[in-house]
């Protein structure tokens, strides 16, 4: 499952993926659905409200390769989690 949080203006998606934590954008580019209450399959986060797909990962859509959301990059420093922006 993911966890929306915010930094900043920006509204984030983290995921715990095998371990490892990714941020990526909350907001879907279809019609703006929080992807962090979306359903995760593997490494892949599906938007609750439309169905769109995005690897957690990296980002981008496995289904349309042109649909992206913005990744980031996440340290891990004691119990902080802490993304760059």
């Amino acid at each position: 499952e993911g966890k929306a949080v915010t930094a900043g203006d920006r509204e984030l998606a983290l995921f715990n993926i095998d371990g490892k934590f990714h941020c990526i954008d909350n907001l879907c580019p279809h019609r703006g659905g929080p992807l962090a209450e979306g359903m995760v399959d593997g490494n892949v986060v599906v938007c609750p409200w439309h169905g769109w797909r995005f690897d957690c990962t990296t980002g981008t859509s496995p289904v349309i390769p042109t649909a992206k959301v913005d990744k980031f990059e996440v340290v891990v420093e004691g119990n902080d989690v802490k993304v760059k922006l």
